[in-house]
């Protein structure tokens, strides 16, 4: 009986061992994790925030800087060739390109296609004649993590000054801040 009572209380001191430990990996694991979401959100860009650091290929094999258009109105538009809504919303970017393309406006189109022949393929058919840069990783890209892009496509509209203005802007506050920067 003694010996029953002796194993029942190692029993029970181990479950409640087994349950105290199970509670502090899951808190380990919790903590963990709002450690990299604030890290990730830190990283991505915000209104104010000035142009980030890239440096991508370009449709001509050449590295391009994005901070090198600073001192006109840039629209970051973020793509890739199999995104539907993607190709639609080309049709329009070309023709506000060939519209404001003088007036100190540029696109800068960033695919995060894996792969650089569809992508190519889709620069030509949607004959796009704005900057075009790809960051092959798909969502892990690097651009696509530090600006924050969470769905295709998505546009970031920057002033003269490099500062974002608008995620996501409508036409009109894209042609607004083109009137605004013209020079």
């Amino acid at each position: 009986m003694i010996e029953k009572q002796v194993l029942k209380k190692r029993s029970n001191h181990n479950q409640s061992f087994k349950l105290n430990f199970m509670f502090k990996i899951k808190n380990i694991i919790t903590l963990l994790s709002l450690i990299a979401t604030v890290s990730i959100a830190s990283a991505q860009i915000k209104i104010g925030d000035s142009f980030p650091d890239v440096q991508l290929q370009n449709n001509k094999n050449a590295t391009v800087k994005l901070n090198t258009f600073k001192g006109k109105t840039v629209l970051v538009d973020f793509w890739a060739s199999w995104c539907a809504p993607c190709r639609m919303a080309n049709k329009k970017l070309v023709k506000m390109y060939d519209q404001y393309k003088g007036q100190n406006f540029e696109i800068v189109g960033i695919s995060i296609d894996i792969d650089k022949s569809k992508w190519l393929k889709a620069i030509e058919k949607d004959k796009m004649k704005h900057q075009q840069l790809i960051d092959p990783k798909g969502f892990d890209a690097k651009t696509a993590v530090a600006f924050g892009v969470e769905a295709l496509p998505e546009t970031y509209l920057f002033d003269a000054s490099g500062k974002l203005i608008a995620i996501n802007p409508t036409e009109a506050q894209i042609i607004a801040q083109i009137k605004k920067n013209k020079k």
